[in-house]
């Protein structure tokens, strides 16, 4: 039975007994339901160390297409949750916290996104996967940073595109392609904090690192930055490259798989930019990302719940522009 207190707060806090081994249950509890856990690059590395499989949104959607467990703990936000539940709707699928959304599916209501289509007759959405399952139904096409240019690409050139909801990602993705798609003016509250000048601090500190920044950034901190990608396409970079030093600006959970995959290399985060009344931190973190604790996660798992459901007939069309992009991925 679902505490209606458990509803009032989107997540579950019952008392655990100091001594129990979260870890060690979690995963004890993973095998004894058949549940696997997901997890993005942003959580808390102690979620990243627990999870089955780590990755960005478009690894995560992959996994959640192909795995045959019972259950999925979608430790990310709650668009995620929306897209494991899409793409296998006759899997059980839970999310520790519901109150982890994110700004970019905010930015994007799907009664907007409708009227907006309806006042530009004869083109077609492209939406990036930040999005809500109502919006991803209202699309012809949905991407990943990691794709976007190759989705993009797919489409004939004369095509009429509306690109939303992440504006920075697709005005990049207009200067790389030539098109002149129509941009949602929706922005991410983590990669629009990143600015020049904290880059240019860290620069003069480390002049031999490298700059990598998630293309979610805007375009001068893109245009200073020697590698712009995916989290993939950084972690994929530092993995092979010969530099030992990068400055990173994306949200500062990538630093543990960075860090654990490149333990000879360093790492510095670019702290966001610092505004008035505001104080400075020395890295840049999502809030929603952050929801997800390993005492959530061992409740959810205990009582499963919170459960994500995704309305059917919204679900019916959500998925085909998500089968899209795997198909052309």
């Amino acid at each position: 039975m679902v505490k209606k207190e458990w509803k009032d707060k989107g997540f579950i806090d019952e008392a655990i007994d100091k001594s129990v081994n979260l870890k060690v249950e979690i995963r004890r509890m993973c095998e004894e339901k058949g549940a696997i856990i997901l997890a993005h690059y942003y959580t808390r590395g102690e979620i990243q160390e627990i999870a089955d499989f780590v990755g960005d949104s478009l690894a995560l959607a992959r996994k959640a297409a192909e795995t045959d467990a019972k259950i999925m703990v979608m430790c990310g936000v709650h668009f995620m949750a929306e897209t494991c539940k899409i793409l296998s709707p006759e899997k059980k699928v839970l999310a520790p916290d519901l109150n982890a959304g994110c700004s970019l599916a905010d930015s994007c209501k799907a009664e907007d996104l409708k009227k907006f289509k309806d006042e530009h007759p004869g083109y077609e959405v492209i939406s990036y996967v930040n999005t809500t399952a109502a919006v991803k139904a209202l699309t012809d096409m949905v991407v990943t940073s990691g794709n976007a240019k190759k989705v993009v690409d797919s489409f004939p050139k004369d095509a009429k595109l509306i690109f939303g909801p992440d504006y920075n990602l697709g005005s990049y993705i207009n200067s790389v392609t030539g098109r002149d798609m129509l941009l949602w003016n929706g922005g991410c509250h983590v990669h629009e904090r990143f600015s020049v000048a904290e880059i240019a601090k860290l620069k003069k500190e480390h002049p031999g690192a490298l700059v990598m920044a998630h293309l979610e950034c805007k375009g001068p901190v893109l245009a200073i930055s020697d590698i712009q990608g995916s989290t993939a396409v950084m972690l994929k970079y530092a993995q092979q490259s010969d530099a030992t030093e990068f400055i990173v600006a994306t949200e500062s959970g990538i630093l543990h798989e960075l860090q654990r995959s490149c333990p000879d290399k360093q790492f510095y985060p670019v702290p966001p930019e610092i505004t008035e009344g505001s104080a400075g931190c020395s890295c840049n973190e999502c809030e929603y990302m952050k929801l997800n604790t390993l005492e959530k996660i061992y409740n959810t798992l205990k009582y499963e719940w919170p459960e994500v459901i995704v309305d059917e007939d919204i679900a019916r069309e959500a998925v085909k522009p998500i089968k899209r992009m795997l198909e052309v991925s």
